[in-house]
C-alpha cells in the first residue's frame, strides 16, 4: 500500500536476536559513489572505522556487514536491501537509545538485562551448538568479552524499544479515523486477507502417578542433603540433573526480583529463604524444584535451582488417550457440545474457561491465518471442516511434556479482499500502525535536529528517508 513508506518498513523483518557487532580492521579503497548505491558485498577492502555517530553511540562499517549475516542466517533474502537502508535502520535504533538515556522516566535495570542475557545465550547456544562457535560467529576472543559486549547490545536494544513504545503509547485511533483510512485506499489496492480459521481445543494431560512424583521428590531431597551435609556443589548438580534448559548450563543460576516473570509458587519460595538456605522440594506447573539462595541484595535475589519433572509412563499416556477418546465420542454423539466438554474436562487453564477457544498469540484475536499458522498446528487442523472434531492428537511441547488434544474448527473464512464490516479489527490495526508511524516520523524529525549526528565518508551520499544530514 502506497500509504506506508516502504523504505522505513523494509527492515521490520529483523528478528528478536538480530544485533550489530564490531569486526576486524580492513583497508578502504576510494571510489566515487552514487546515491544509495553502497552494495551488500564483502569483497571491498576498507578500514572498519566509525561511519556514523548518533549522540552517545557509534556505528561501524562492519555493523552493516553483520546485519547482512544476521538476516541471511534467518533465511531472509538480502537482495535489494542496500547498505544505506541498513545504516538508516541502525541510526534509528541508536537515536531511540540515545533519547532514552535523556528521558528520566525510562529506566533499564542491569538485573533485568542480566536475566535477559542468560535466556538469550541459552537459546543461541542451543541453536549454534557451543560457546566456541558462538565466539567465532561474533568474532569475540573469550566468553567474558562476548558477555560484556552482549550485555551492552541488549541494554541498548531495550532502551530503544522502551523509547519507541513511549513515543506511540498514547496514540489511539477512533472508529471515524479507521473509516477514513479505509475509504482513502483505492479499490484496486485493497489488501487481500488470506484464509483464516477460528479454533477450539480440549487438552488432557496424562496424570503422573504418585509413585513417580515421590521418586523425583526423593532425588531432590538426596541432593539437598548431600549439599548441606557433605558440602557438595549445588551448581554442579544443577548442571548434571536439572531439566531447566534456561539455567542448567549456568548451574541453575537466576537473578530475580518480585517483578521478574516467574510463576508465583517459585517466587513465593525464593523470597521466603535466607542466604545459604536450600528449600524443601516444591511443585509448580513445570515439575518439582529445590532452590538455593546465594545472595540477597535489597529487593533482588541471586539463586540457583534444580528442576526435575516426574516421568510420564506408557500407562499414564494410555489412560489419558482413553479419556479424551471418550470425550470425543460423547461430543460426536451429541450428548454435549465441544464448549461444554472444554469447560468441564479440559486441563488447559488458558482455554478452558472460554469453552476451549484458542487465541492467536500474535494478534490476541480468535482468527488464525493459514499461511502464518504454526506448522504443527496447521497439519492438525487444516483439513477439518467447520464443527468437525479431530481425532485425538498426541502433542509434545518444547519442554518434552506430552498431552492429548482434540481440535474443532468453529469457523472458516476464505481468502478475500478486505471488507470493512468483516475485517474491521485488521483494518483498525493497519490504520493504527499508520498513525503510529506518522507519530514516530514526527518525533524522529524533532529529535534529529536536537541530537549530535555525524555521518562519514561514502555514506554521506546515501539517499536516506530521514533527514540525518540535516539539510
Amino acid at each position: 500500500m502506497k500509504f506506508i513508506n516502504k523504505k522505513n518498513l523494509i527492515i521490520t523483518i529483523f528478528s528478536l536476536f538480530a544485533f550489530s557487532v564490531g569486526a576486524q580492521e580492513v583497508i578502504q579503497e576510494e571510489a566515487p559513489v552514487k546515491k544509495d548505491s553502497v552494495k551488500p558485498v564483502f569483497k571491498r577492502k576498507k578500514v572498519d572505522g566509525v561511519i556514523a555517530t548518533i549522540g552517545d553511540y557509534i556505528i561501524l562499517d562492519s555493523d552493516i556487514d553483520m546485519e547482512y549475516i544476521e538476516l541471511s542466517s534467518q533465511g531472509v533474502s538480502i537482495e535489494g536491501i542496500t547498505r544505506c537502508q541498513l545504516l538508516g535502520k541502525l541510526m534509528e535504533d541508536k537515536l531511540y537509545a540515545h533519547q532514552a538515556l535523556q528521558d528520566s522516566t525510562i529506566v533499564v535495570k542491569d538485573a533485568e538485562i542480566s536475566n535477559m542475557m542468560e535466556e538469550r545465550m541459552t537459546y543461541m547456544m542451543e541453536q549454534i551448538g557451543s560457546m566456541d562457535k558462538l565466539l567465532k560467529f561474533y568474532n569475540k576472543k573469550s566468553e567474558e568479552e562476548f558477555r560484556s559486549f552482549f550485555f551492552d547490545v541488549l541494554k541498548q536494544n531495550k532502551l530503544a524499544t522502551d523509547m519507541r513504545n513511549k513515543v506511540v503509547e498514547n496514540v489511539e485511533i477512533t472508529p471515524e479515523e479507521v473509516r477514513t483510512f479505509f475509504k482513502k485506499i483505492p479499490t484496486d489496492e485493497l489488501p487481500i486477507f488470506g484464509a483464516e480459521l477460528e479454533l477450539s481445543q480440549i487438552v488432557i494431560d496424562p496424570k503422573v502417578s504418585q509413585e513417580e512424583k515421590q521418586k523425583v521428590i526423593d532425588k531432590l531431597l538426596a541432593i539437598r542433603k548431600d549439599v548441606l551435609e557433605n558440602g557438595s556443589s549445588f551448581s554442579t548438580r544443577a548442571v548434571l540433573y536439572s531439566q531447566d534448559p534456561g539455567s542448567r548450563s549456568q548451574g541453575g543460576f537466576y537473578k530475580m526480583n518480585r517483578k521478574t516473570p516467574f510463576v508465583k509458587e517459585f517466587k513465593d519460595v525464593a523470597f521466603s529463604l535466607n542466604e545459604g538456605e536450600i528449600s524443601m522440594p516444591f511443585e509448580t506447573d513445570f515439575g518439582y524444584h529445590i532452590i538455593l539462595v546465594e545472595k540477597i541484595k535489597g529487593q533482588e535475589v541471586e539463586l540457583r535451582h534444580i528442576l526435575m519433572t516426574p516421568k510420564i509412563t506408557d500407562e499414564d499416556l494410555r489412560e489419558a488417550k482413553e479419556k479424551i477418546e471418550l470425550i470425543r465420542s460423547r461430543i460426536v454423539a451429541g450428548e454435549l457440545t465441544f464448549a461444554e466438554a472444554a469447560r468441564s474436562m479440559s486441563d488447559e487453564k488458558e482455554t478452558r474457561n472460554n469453552g476451549g477457544v484458542i487465541l492467536n498469540p500474535k494478534t490476541l484475536d480468535t482468527r488464525f491465518e493459514l499461511t502464518k499458522m504454526d506448522p504443527g498446528l496447521y497439519t492438525q487442523v487444516s483439513n477439518l471442516t467447520p464443527n468437525q472434531v479431530s481425532q485425538a492428537v498426541l502433542d509434545e511441547d518444547q519442554k518434552g511434556m506430552k498431552k492429548y488434544k482434540l481440535f474443532m474448527v468453529t469457523n472458516r473464512i476464505d481468502s478475500h479482499v478486505a471488507d470493512y464490516a468483516v475485517d474491521y479489527v485488521k483494518i483498525k490495526e493497519l490504520a493504527l500502525k499508520e498513525k503510529q508511524f506518522d507519530a514516530i516520523g514526527k518525533w524522529s524529525n524533532e529529535k534529529i535536529q536536537e541530537s549530535y549526528i555525524r555521518i562519514n565518508g561514502e555514506y554521506r551520499n546515501c539517499d536516506f528517508s530521514n533527514n540525518w544530514l540535516k539539510k
